[in-house]
């Protein structure tokens, strides 16, 4: 369904960014000064968006993990019906609040000269190619990508002397795969934008998200009338393949079992197989099989 979806909005590369420059500027709060007239748009990246609606996601169905504990319900049965790991339950269960996501801190040879490049930051001297010279003569020994980059990350993202560099420089870039993505998940003001300007692709989101409703729900009622829609839009191509193993696909959604198992050892198989290649027959791999079953 994603590469199906990619492969429809790949003519739309432009129109998708537009969409999302579009959509940031209408959100974007304008910040006024007490000694100019003139207001500066806070700029939000397409990255700061995507963790704040993915903590968003994850803070609902933690508390929909904790209604349903309360209710008495088992861990495994709880997972089955949110979607997650027992594992992931347990944990949850066990951390007693929210568990927030941490960043990894990494250090950076850069550290060491962090008062010198501070000094020289604030003295005016923001050229990265000269701050590398200048801490190779003090035998720094990193490549000027290095400091560039923690540069960026210090004093790119904060402060009012680059609000103004960012706002001319950094436009949202939105690839076709970002956009399938959330088009599979909860509505945005991006996607409202963009099914304003493309009827199409409007067709293509309420399409893919009825077909993984369908998968979902196991809704096998509702196929055929998905089907004949979805021949008239821009899945037609991926309608068309569905329709050469429809059995198989009506077969996945209404027994409640799954080859997974099966797969599994399978899998476990193979690599017992691999690891003998060359050097052991087939009264040897039968023997590990045996003994480990």
């Amino acid at each position: 369904m994603t590469e199906a979806m990619m492969e429809a909005l790949a003519p739309h590369h432009r129109l998708l960014n537009e969409a999302a420059r579009a959509a940031i500027s209408a959100e974007a709060p304008a910040e006024q000064t007490s000694n100019e007239a003139s207001s500066i748009v806070a700029f939000v990246t397409c990255a700061r968006r995507f963790q704040q609606e993915n903590r968003q996601r994850r803070l609902d169905r933690y508390e929909v993990v904790m209604e349903k504990a309360h209710r008495g319900l088992s861990q495994r049965e709880i997972g089955r019906q949110c979607g997650l790991s027992r594992k992931t339950v347990r944990r949850w269960l066990r951390a007693g609040e929210f568990p927030e996501r941490k960043r990894s801190l990494r250090c950076s040879a850069v550290d060491a000269h962090r008062e010198y490049l501070e000094q020289r930051w604030l003295q005016g001297c923001h050229n990265a190619a000269q701050l590398w010279r200048e801490l190779q003569a003090q035998g720094f020994p990193g490549r000027p990508h290095t400091l560039r980059d923690w540069l960026q990350k210090q004093y790119g993202r904060r402060g009012e002397r680059n609000k103004q560099r960012k706002l001319h420089s950094r436009q949202p870039r939105i690839s076709p795969r970002q956009t399938a993505w959330r088009m599979l998940k909860q509505p945005e003001p991006f996607l409202d934008e963009l099914n304003r300007r493309s009827p199409e692709i409007a067709t293509l989101a309420a399409t893919a998200r009825e077909f993984c409703r369908i998968v979902q729900q196991r809704d096998t009622a509702a196929w055929p009338r998905w089907l004949s829609s979805a021949a008239r839009g821009p899945l037609a191509s991926f309608a068309k393949h569905l329709c050469r193993d429809e059995a198989a696909f009506l077969a996945a959604l209404q027994p409640p079992w799954s080859n997974g198992p099966v797969e599994g050892h399978v899998h476990r198989l193979k690599l017992i197989k691999r690891s003998m290649y060359g050097r052991a027959n087939f009264d040897l791999l039968r023997l590990r099989v045996l003994h480990i079953a």
